[in-house]
């Protein structure tokens, strides 16, 4: 039987079909064939003549496109089939990183680097949240900042919305053994007045699996628990999406949020139910709110921090 070179291009799609053969490896193969002999037709002056089938020389075609296709890399291979092309503008925003990557990079703004408290002030904190605002009564010791007895919690004086936080904390030494759970080392990074990042001594330190450092307060538990003895110095990477509401109460997304405490990955892009409230239901006290100020608590403990700083997202 004769053949024209496109019926023997449709016996050789069918075959692969009856076999379970197309993939995208093969799929690929055939429009190149159909396109080398879209070219041929075009470039001959005289009708086609027939031909007889000749599968050795279907399969050396085969192989032949095979071959190219395996050439091209795993990215390639994909971008043929898709509208994914190589994007080249606008070009990616070059920034600084810091020397070591506790620095901060060139694109963030140090909100305490141990030289002064320029961009804090200070809250009364109480069972309703966050009270009038005052001038900072922390003090600078050792390189961080710590509030005195008298102290309220210290807040930025700007606010924020999405953003990577980075900060260092260390708990106080010398507590007494009697010392137990919440009372000891307790303090937290209140996000934009609504949601906490618990902070407290958890080296050996036994109290609600959800209160411990690294835990949203009273939402979740750290995913384990990479603390260091009380004293040493403590850090927190913070990525948090703040919510976007469907109306005065309601999420239409809720506020997301991921910590990396001490280098270990404690809450993975949790999605926080409402408010931190104690006792209460989160998802019950949800009001709508704007960006906010990072707090530091004052829960009646000289915690410290340093190393202060931020990026909007």
């Amino acid at each position: 039987m004769l053949l024209t070179f496109s019926h023997q291009l449709i016996y050789l799609f069918n075959y692969l079909i009856f076999n379970s053969l197309i993939t995208m490896k093969q799929l690929f193969i055939l429009m190149l064939l159909l396109f080398s002999c879209a070219l041929g037709n075009a470039q001959q002056k005289a009708p086609v003549g027939r031909m007889p089938v000749n599968f050795a020389e279907q399969e050396a075609i085969v192989k032949k496109f095979t071959n190219s296709f395996d050439s091209l890399t795993p990215m390639q291979q994909i971008m043929f089939f898709t509208n994914v092309k190589h994007i080249m503008d606008p070009e990616v925003t070059k920034i600084e990183p810091g020397k070591i990557d506790s620095d901060p990079p060139s694109d963030a703004i140090d909100l305490f680097n141990g030289k002064d408290l320029n961009e804090w002030e200070e809250v009364a904190w109480g069972r309703g949240g966050p009270g009038g605002k005052k001038p900072i009564t922390w003090i600078i010791k050792d390189g961080g900042m710590q509030p005195s007895s008298s102290s309220g919690s210290a807040q930025t004086k700007r606010v924020f919305r999405d953003f990577q936080l980075h900060i260092e904390w260390k708990t106080p030494t010398g507590l007494p053994a009697t010392v137990t759970g919440q009372d000891r080392g307790n303090s937290g990074v209140i996000i934009q007045g609504n949601y906490e990042v618990q902070i407290l001594d958890s080296y050996s330190n036994r109290t609600y699996r959800n209160g411990q450092a690294g835990a949203v307060y009273m939402q979740y538990a750290p995913l384990v628990n990479p603390s260091r003895k009380e004293g040493e110095w403590q850090t927190y990477d913070i990525i948090y999406t703040a919510p976007r509401f469907k109306d005065s109460t309601t999420y239409f997304t809720p506020p997301r949020i991921t910590i990396i405490y001490n280098g270990v990955l404690v809450q993975n892009n949790v999605a926080i139910q409402g408010p931190t409230f104690f006792p209460g239901i989160p998802q019950y006290i949800i009001k709508e709110h704007g960006d906010g100020p990072i707090q530091l608590q004052q829960h009646g403990n000289p915690t410290t921090f340093r190393n202060i700083w931020i990026r909007e997202l």
